[in-house]
């Protein structure tokens, strides 16, 4: 369904925290320009959270009519099953060519709960299903035992595995058809996940540095391991520096920094603390993005 490199899109603001338009159609055009295969509207990176729904199905639609080349994977995640389905069935009405959909987040179900949320998703839409899960957001893992039995689902196509444990990522891989395709969503992780059989990775980082990211996930496809390492190594700094502070804060000051359109974090996220927004200076400046 999909390999490569996706980039987790920040959504840019205006000065009263309404949705640059004009702003989120050049981000989808710098992406585009430098070869990135997929983007994702909407994601946590994209401050879903803050989003209501019709803003949330308004960047949704701006970054599909903008899009030439790159696949469209929507973020269409909600904590109520219901505001799931009716988000996943207004991506595919607007011609999103997948989804992603988190966990349900805060109320914690069970696994059984976890995959009757996915199934009744499943059920309403025509186009393949990435499941998110990001324990650290959630509350809730969805252990391998139960993303193998997802990944029996109709449109359930694959998994953006954000759990941070290797070997859960191992069971996954090991253990899911061929066609269901495991993507990294941290960018520390993308390596070894790629080397144990990941298509990819969902990324932060290149919302601002693509290229390279884009050169060390084409290197493992092309089975250049010591390419990738060697990448890797010169990423891990800029990995770092970008989670100084609660995803998007940092990269979307980055972005700003870098004269990309970002705009200001919508409430309850803020600006970087003056100390942690040194750091991330000197950080970019060392990869000469300022």
């Amino acid at each position: 369904m999909f390999s490569g490199l996706a980039t987790a899109l920040i959504t840019p603001m205006l000065a009263d925290s309404s949705i640059d338009e004009e702003g989120l159609r050049q981000l989808v055009r710098f992406q585009e320009d430098r070869g990135v295969q997929a983007l994702i509207p909407c994601g946590s990176t994209g401050e879903s959270a803050t989003l209501n729904h019709e803003e949330h199905l308004e960047v949704i639609k701006i970054v599909i009519d903008e899009a030439k080349s790159a696949k469209i994977i929507a973020g269409t995640g909600s904590n109520s099953t219901i505001e799931a389905v009716h988000l996943s069935k207004g991506a595919q009405d607007l011609g999103a060519d997948a989804l992603l959909s988190v966990s349900p987040y805060y109320n914690r179900p069970t696994s059984t709960g976890i995959i009757n949320h996915f199934e009744a998703i499943s059920d309403a839409v025509d186009i393949p299903i990435i499941v998110y899960n990001i324990p650290s957001r959630t509350g809730s893992n969805i252990v391998s035992s139960t993303m193998l039995e997802l990944a029996k689902l109709p449109n359930i196509a694959g998994v953006k595995e954000a759990s941070g444990d290797i070997a859960q990522i191992a069971r996954i891989v090991a253990g899911a058809p061929k066609d269901f395709v495991v993507l990294s969503g941290d960018d520390v992780m993308t390596l070894p996940a790629m080397a144990l059989g990941a298509k990819g990775v969902i990324s932060v980082s290149s919302n601002i540095i693509p290229e390279l990211m884009l050169r060390m996930v084409n290197a493992m496809l092309e089975g250049r391991l010591e390419d990738a390492r060697q990448i890797n190594k010169e990423l891990m700094p800029l990995f770092s520096a970008l989670f100084l502070e609660t995803n998007p804060q940092p990269v979307k000051t980055a972005a700003r920094l870098m004269g990309l359109p970002a705009g200001p974090l919508r409430m309850p996220l803020c600006e970087m603390d003056a100390r942690n927004l040194e750091s991330l200076k000197k950080i970019l400046a060392q990869y000469k993005l300022i």
